[in-house]
C-alpha cells in the first residue's frame, strides 16, 4: 500500500503498511476526511516523521490523541501550530523546563524545533474528529504506533523514551530498558502535573545521557 511517509521509516514499517488492519485503518481515516472535520490537516498525519528519520531519532515521547480544537494539532505529540496558544499539558512542559534547565518559556508551541533535532513527537493515534477527544481510537492507530516504538527498541541503541502518565507507560511496557533509558512519571496534565511531573527533570536527564553516549543534546 503506497503511504506517504519519509522513506527511511517507510523501510522500517514497509510490512505494517500491507497488514488488513492498516488497510481499514486508511478506509476509515480517509472516510473519515471525506465525511467530517478531522485533525490534523491530512498533510500532516505523520509529521512527526517527516521531521525526524528512522535514522535521527535520539529522544522518543508518546503522545495519546491529537488536539481536537481548531487549529491546534499539527502532527507532533503536545505540540500546536504557530500562533496557537499553549494548551495547559503544554504550558506545563514548558514551566518544567524552565525549572530544570533555566530556559525561558518560548512564545511557540510548535515542537517542530524539538523534532528537527531527532526528537519523534508520536502520539499513540494520529487523527481525530473534530471536538472529540478520543473518537478515532481502536481503529488500528495504537497497533501502528506499537510498531514504530517496537521498531525503535529493536533497530536502534541510546534512544531516550519519555513517558509522561499511565497510558504512555503502559504502551511503552515492552521497551528494552537494558539498552536505552526509558524515564517515567506523571503526565503533565493539570490534573497530575503537581503529583510528580513537575521536578522530573527529564530533560536534563536525557541531555546527560545523550552527551554520555557521544550524543548531542537536545535544545529544548
Amino acid at each position: 500500500m503506497a503511504v506517504k511517509i519519509e522513506a527511511s521509516w517507510k523501510k522500517q514499517l514497509d510490512d505494517e503498511f500491507e497488514k488488513t488492519y492498516f488497510k481499514e485503518l486508511v478506509t476509515f481515516v480517509k472516510e473519515a476526511y471525506e465525511q467530517k472535520q478531522v485533525y490534523p490537516p491530512g498533510s500532516l498525519i505523520f509529521s512527526a516523521f517527516d521531521h525526524c528519520s528512522f535514522d535521527e531519532v535520539k529522544v522518543v515521547i508518546v503522545g495519546q490523541d491529537p488536539y481536537h480544537g481548531s487549529g491546534q494539532a499539527n502532527g507532533l505529540c503536545f505540540s500546536v501550530a504557530e500562533g496557537v496558544r499553549h494548551p495547559p499539558s503544554l504550558q506545563n512542559i514548558f514551566k518544567e523546563i524552565e525549572s530544570d534547565l533555566g530556559q525561558p518559556i518560548p512564545e511557540s508551541g510548535n515542537l517542530g524545533r524539538w523534532a528537527d533535532q531527532g526528537v519523534l513527537l508520536l502520539n499513540a493515534t494520529l487523527t481525530v474528529e473534530a471536538a472529540k477527544a478520543g473518537s478515532h481510537q481502536n481503529r488500528g492507530w495504537e497497533t501502528f504506533t506499537d510498531a514504530v516504538l517496537r521498531v525503535v527498541s529493536e533497530g536502534k541503541e541510546n534512544i531516550v523514551f519519555l513517558l509522561w502518565g499511565a497510558y504512555a507507560q503502559k504502551k511503552g511496557s515492552f521497551l528494552d530498558d537494558e539498552k536505552h533509558l526509558v524515564l517515567k512519571s506523571p503526565h503533565p496534565s493539570p490534573f497530575s502535573a503537581h503529583s510528580g511531573f513537575f521536578g522530573n527533570k527529564h530533560f536534563s536527564k536525557t541531555n546527560q545521557y545523550l552527551t554520555s553516549k557521544g550524543l548531542t543534546p537536545i535544545n529544548w
